[in-house]
């Protein structure tokens, strides 16, 4: 049986994100590359420290669980193939074919061909231009290669741990959160601090191991209304500690308390949406299938309309926000239903293979 809260859980992070990116381009704490700060008051960068800490890190966590289902049901090589499909391709070739786009306009966003000479060739450009707009793909670039290392550590354990997980209780689901901080220190890349391969690496084996147990994710269900509680208390205990303060950058990134606020949201959802909200409906279906393709267009989206409504047009405050909100997911569902209508970018934009 189809896991409807996996899916519900994927497509309300990705609105979540969405929005996080919209409150993100005109922020007041990290500037570079963004429009920047269009209002007086800043209230709304909030919402940064409340969905930053956790949002990508449930992603992955699920990720490793669906790997798991998917792979009980198929070979290595076909996991490889269909990941190498739907990750490796769109954030590789569909980088260069359609991803320089989005370079352009984080490019003109952040000023960055003003530091260019007029005279530098197209050939030189194109690239710079295409490797600036891997923005979002990021995500299924480190999924992908994560995705190889299971097929590794698969053919090491040959499913050892797997028989030891489905024991674990609901105190150690909560004492995971040490070696979960642990991970987080380590792997970072030192510039693009989006690649957190440690902490992500470690929740995409844990999601694979631990979570994609029935037994597990049934603990979570019971215990979910602590959790929640829980997990808002240190929300705003995280937000207040931090506020103003780079949250995306060592140290607040993988402090302590960021951690722990992670750690026991993604718990406390797991369990909500396994309680509440394992069905599906008309929206939860549509979106289910169209949030893969509006995660992958809606910052193209975002971007060209805000860069547009800045630099062309008066409109400022919260007539900003809003407009440039709508503009990211009409945008990223347009954009989503157009390229994936057209058979050679649909498959190295979007990976879909052809049909048969």
């Amino acid at each position: 049986m189809r896991k409807y809260y996996i899916d519900n859980i994927r497509w309300i992070t990705i609105v979540l994100v969405v929005i996080y990116h919209v409150i993100y381009m005109f922020n007041s704490v990290i500037t570079e590359g963004v429009i920047g700060p269009v209002t007086t008051v800043h209230w709304q960068d909030t919402i940064q420290y409340i969905f930053y800490p956790w949002f990508m890190v449930i992603l992955f966590l699920i990720s490793g669980m669906c790997a798991k289902y998917y792979l009980d049901n198929h070979s290595d090589k076909e996991f490889i193939r269909a990941r190498t499909r739907r990750l490796l391709v769109p954030s590789t070739i569909g980088v260069f074919v359609f991803g320089w786009i989005q370079g352009y306009f984080n490019m003109a966003i952040s000023g960055a061909f003003h530091n260019l000479p007029e005279t530098l060739p197209v050939f030189i450009l194109y690239p710079i231009m295409s490797v600036s707009g891997i923005g979002v793909l990021w995500t299924i670039q480190v999924m992908w290669i994560l995705s190889m290392i299971l097929v590794l550590i698969r053919k090491i354990e040959k499913g050892r741990l797997g028989s030891l997980c489905p024991k674990t209780n609901m105190a150690v689901l909560l004492l995971l959160g040490i070696p979960v901080w642990g991970a987080a220190q380590i792997l970072n890349t030192p510039v693009i601090c989006v690649y957190r391969f440690g902490i992500y690496g470690f929740c995409f084996l844990l999601g694979y191991y631990v979570f994609s147990h029935e037994e597990v994710t049934d603990r979570l269900k019971k215990y979910c209304i602590p959790l929640l509680i829980l997990a808002c208390i240190l929300a705003v205990v995280y937000a207040k500690t931090y506020y103003g303060q780079d949250y995306a950058h060592a140290p607040v990134v993988n402090c302590p308390l960021a951690i722990a606020y992670a750690w026991i949201t993604c718990l406390a959802l797991i369990g909500c949406a396994k309680r509440w909200y394992d069905r599906t409906d008309t929206v939860s279906s549509f979106m289910t299938r169209k949030c893969f393709g509006l995660y992958i267009f809606h910052y193209l989206a975002l971007s060209a309309a805000a860069y547009g409504l800045t630099r062309y047009t008066e409109i400022t405050g919260a007539a900003l926000y809003l407009l440039s909100a709508i503009a990211s997911f009409a945008g990223g569902f347009l954009l989503y239903e157009i390229i994936s209508r057209i058979p050679f970018l649909r498959w190295c934009v979007l990976g879909i293979k052809k049909e048969k």
